[in-house]
C-alpha cells in the first residue's frame, strides 16, 4: 500500500514576485483603461475607444517610447527570429518536418534547413528526401533555432549548427514561455553534473552532461547507455525544482535553478513539492538573487 502523507493546514504568507521581476509591474485586466494620452501608438494586446488606450488582454504593460502593448501572463509562444527552441517532431512532409513548439501553429523544419549527419553541408537530393525519416521522425525530440515568422504566424525553425539537432535522453518540463529569461545562451552546463536547454518556447529540456561532444554525429545520434542512478537522481532534483519555481512564477534562468537546486539539497527529491518545502527553498533561492543583485 502506498504511504499517504497529511498535513495540518498552516496559514502561508503569500510570496511578493514582483521582487524576482525586477520591480513593480503594471498588471491590467482585459477593458482597463492604460492612458488617456493621445500621443500614444497602439500595439499588441491593445485597442483604442474614445480616445483612451484599453487592454484587450490581462498581462502586463509594457512601453517602448510611444509605443504601448501589453505582454499576456499566459498565451502560447509567439516566436521571434534568433529564438532557442525544444520541439517535438510530430510529422514527416514532403521536404518538411512538422514540429510542437507550443504555439498557435505547427512549425516547421525544412530539410534545406539542417545540417545531414557529419555535419556535412550540401544540396539535398531526392535520396536525402527519402532518407529523412532515419535523420528525424514522429516523436523525436529537438532543439532548434527560429530562422523566420510565417506572414500566419507560423514559425520556420533551422538546425544548422552542431549544437541543435535530435536530443537523446533525459526529462521534458513544460512551462509558461513568459517564465523563461531571455539570455545570450540558453544552453546551460550546471555544475551538478546535468545540463539544461531553456526553450524559449517554454519547453525545457534536463539532461546529463556528456563527458565529450561528439561534434562527428552532426546532432542526429542518440546515446541510448543506461543513464546511472546518480545522474537520473540530479535531473529528477532539477525537475523539482523547476517545477517549485514555476508554482511561485520565479523567472528561470541558470542561475535561479541552481541557487534553486542548492536549497534543496538538505531535502529529499520527492519532499521538494511538498507546499512548504518548496515555499522554504524558493526564498532562499530569491534571496541569494537578490543579495547577488545588491
Amino acid at each position: 500500500m502506498a504511504a499517504v502523507t497529511m498535513r495540518l493546514p498552516a496559514v502561508r504568507a503569500p510570496l511578493d514576485s514582483s521582487a524576482a521581476r525586477g520591480g513593480e509591474k503594471h498588471l491590467v485586466a482585459p477593458g482597463d483603461t492604460i492612458t488617456t494620452d493621445t500621443g500614444y501608438m497602439r500595439g499588441h494586446g491593445t485597442y483604442v475607444e474614445d480616445d483612451k488606450l484599453i487592454a484587450s488582454v490581462a498581462g502586463v504593460v509594457e512601453r517602448v517610447n510611444k509605443l504601448v502593448c501589453v505582454r499576456a501572463l499566459k498565451a502560447r509562444y509567439n516566436g521571434e527570429i534568433g529564438d532557442i527552441v525544444v520541439g517535438r517532431i510530430t510529422e514527416v512532409q514532403q521536404k518538411r518536418w512538422k514540429v510542437e513548439t507550443n504555439s498557435r501553429l505547427d512549425s516547421v523544419l525544412l530539410l534545406s534547413s539542417i545540417n545531414l549527419p557529419g555535419g556535412e553541408l550540401r544540396r539535398k537530393s531526392a535520396e536525402d528526401e527519402l532518407a529523412m525519416r532515419d535523420y528525424l521522425q514522429e516523436g523525436d525530440l529537438i532543439s532548434a533555432e527560429v530562422q523566420s515568422i510565417f506572414s500566419d504566424g507560423a514559425v520556420s525553425l533551422h538546425t544548422r549548427s552542431l549544437k541543435y539537432g535530435k536530443l537523446a535522453q533525459g526529462v521534458l518540463v513544460q512551462v509558461s514561455p513568459s517564465l523563461v529569461k531571455r539570455q545570450k545562451t540558453h544552453f546551460h552546463d550546471l555544475p551538478c553534473g546535468a545540463s539544461v536547454i531553456l526553450g524559449n518556447n517554454g519547453f525545457i529540456w534536463i539532461y546529463p552532461t556528456p563527458e565529450q561532444k561528439d561534434d562527428e554525429a552532426g546532432g542526429y545520434t542518440s546515446n541510448l547507455e543506461p543513464v546511472p542512478l546518480s545522474d537520473r537522481e540530479v535531473i529528477s532534483r532539477l525537475r523539482n525544482c523547476i517545477v517549485a519555481l514555476v508554482t511561485h512564477k520565479m523567472m528561470l534562468f541558470d542561475t535561479s535553478i541552481l541557487y534553486c537546486y542548492e536549497a534543496s539539497l538538505p531535502h529529499q527529491i520527492k519532499d521538494i513539492l511538498k507546499p512548504e518545502v518548496t515555499e522554504e527553498i524558493v526564498l532562499e533561492a530569491r534571496q541569494r538573487l537578490l543579495d547577488l543583485e545588491g
